[in-house]
């Protein structure tokens, strides 16, 4: 999908040292630990364009590829990319079989970036949902980059918050009672005691790799979370931007920044009190 050429080229030239110049500027001011993004829009980008759907899809891979090099040059050790909701799966079947290759040409990608620059990738979501194949060459990818902590990918795919949900319920109760705990509550004296805590519940969800994001972003004129880490953006910046997700460039994301930066003393305030 992406030659080896390309991506080299990214990280040089006069663009490069125009983003670095910017970043530095950036870099006065706090930096997100954590971005999230909903990549809205490839659908209609490809329509705008008066291409096929699937080359809008290639074209939004490209635009997370660039977003991943910005964040490793600003300083953002954390990125999470919602790719495919469990409710993607109503589409047309041939629609979402394109987008399952795309997903594994998107994996052999990522395994070559991880050797380049040390990037820990990880996948959240129900990847049994995946075919054999990709759960296999996903699996191997995370065991192979599970010791890298420079900066972390999070790819959700087969996701959604509400499953997430209720995975890290299942697990909690799972893990009490092999303990030989059982799993519901008791009284010690007058209190009553829950043995199912939000603790329990946040060690096993997906998203338990990252902490909470900082900023999360949404693309195409959207102001909904449609099921993405509802339970972990009590406290982060939302951006929502009017251009579709292919065409995110680096301007967006220091405008973003810099809107996060004006109100990070609230948000800090806000974590304070959490």
């Amino acid at each position: 999908m992406f030659r080896e050429d390309f991506i080299i080229h990214i990280f040089s030239g006069w663009r490069s040292f125009l983003r670095k110049c910017l970043f530095r500027v950036l870099r006065v001011g706090p930096i997100p630990s954590h971005i999230a993004v909903i990549m809205d829009g490839n659908r209609r980008y490809a329509k705008k364009k008066k291409i096929d759907d699937m080359t809008g899809y290639d074209a939004g891979a490209l635009a997370l590829l660039h977003l991943i090099i910005y964040c490793m040059e600003l300083g953002v050790k954390y990125v999470t990319a919602y790719a495919f909701s469990i409710d993607n799966f109503r589409r047309h079947p041939e629609e979402v079989q394109k987008i399952m290759d795309l997903t594994m040409e998107s994996v052999m990608l990522l395994t070559w970036i991880s050797k380049l620059r040390t990037v820990r990738v990880h996948f959240a979501g129900n990847l049994q949902l995946l075919s054999a194949d990709i759960q296999v060459a996903a699996k191997r990818l995370m065991e192979s980059t599970a010791g890298y902590n420079n900066f972390v990918l999070t790819i959700c795919i087969c996701y959604t918050c509400s499953e997430e949900i209720l995975h890290a319920v299942e697990e909690s109760c799972k893990e009490k009672w092999d303990d030989g705990i059982g799993i519901i509550g008791y009284d010690r004296g007058n209190d009553y005691e829950r043995l199912i805590k939000v603790v329990d519940i946040e060690k096993h969800m997906y998203m338990a790799i990252a902490p909470e994001p900082d900023i999360l972003i949404r693309t195409g004129g959207e102001y909904r979370l449609s099921n993405f880490l509802v339970w972990q953006s009590s406290c982060c910046h939302l951006s929502s931007l009017g251009t579709v997700w292919p065409e995110f460039g680096v301007f967006h994301l220091v405008w973003v920044v810099l809107d996060f930066q004006q109100n990070y003393h609230y948000f800090a305030k806000k974590k304070m009190q959490l």
